[in-house]
C-alpha cells in the first residue's frame, strides 16, 4: 500500500493533500509530491493529512526532511490533521512543524476560506485521487 496525494495552490498558500499509508514503500512518492509542490507553487504547505490512515517512523522522518527542503527554498511545511495514534514528527534540529487540529484550521490561521473556488486556482493530483476523494490502492 502507498498514498496518493492532490496538491492545490491557493493564493500564496499551497496545499498537499495525502492519502492512504506513509511507510516505506510511499516514502519516496511522498519525497516526489514535495518536489512537485516546490516546482508549482509559494508560500507555506500545509501537508492535508485527513486521509492519511497512518504513517511508520520513516513516514515522519520523510515529512521532516520535507520540512527542512521546503526551509531552504524560503518556505515553510505546516500539518493539518495528524493521524489518530496522535504521534507527531520527529523534533531535533529540523525547523519547526505546526500543527493545526483540521484543514479548516489550518486554512483559517492563513486567513482563507475553505470551500468555494478561488480565482487561479491550480491542482495537480496522482491518478488515484479522483474527484470525488482519493481511491485506495
Amino acid at each position: 500500500m502507498t498514498i496518493n496525494w492532490r496538491y492545490t495552490v491557493e493564493e500564496n498558500l499551497g496545499i498537499l493533500s495525502v492519502a492512504g499509508y506513509l511507510g516505506p514503500d510511499a516514502v519516496h512518492r511522498f519525497t516526489g509530491a514535495v518536489g512537485w509542490a516546490l516546482a508549482r507553487g509559494t508560500g507555506p504547505v500545509l501537508v492535508d493529512l485527513t486521509e492519511l490512515r497512518s504513517w511508520s517512523a520513516e513516514g515522519q522522518v520523510a515529512i521532516a526532511e520535507a520540512a527542512r527542503r521546503l526551509t531552504e527554498a524560503g518556505r515553510s511545511l505546516e500539518l493539518a490533521a495528524i493521524p489518530a495514534d496522535g504521534s507527531l514528527v520527529p523534533t531535533g534540529d529540523g525547523p519547526p512543524i505546526p500543527v493545526h487540529l483540521d484543514l479548516a484550521a489550518a486554512l483559517a490561521a492563513h486567513g482563507v476560506g475553505i470551500g468555494g473556488r478561488v480565482e487561479g486556482r491550480q491542482e495537480w493530483r496522482t491518478t488515484g485521487w479522483s474527484d470525488e476523494g482519493p481511491a485506495d490502492e
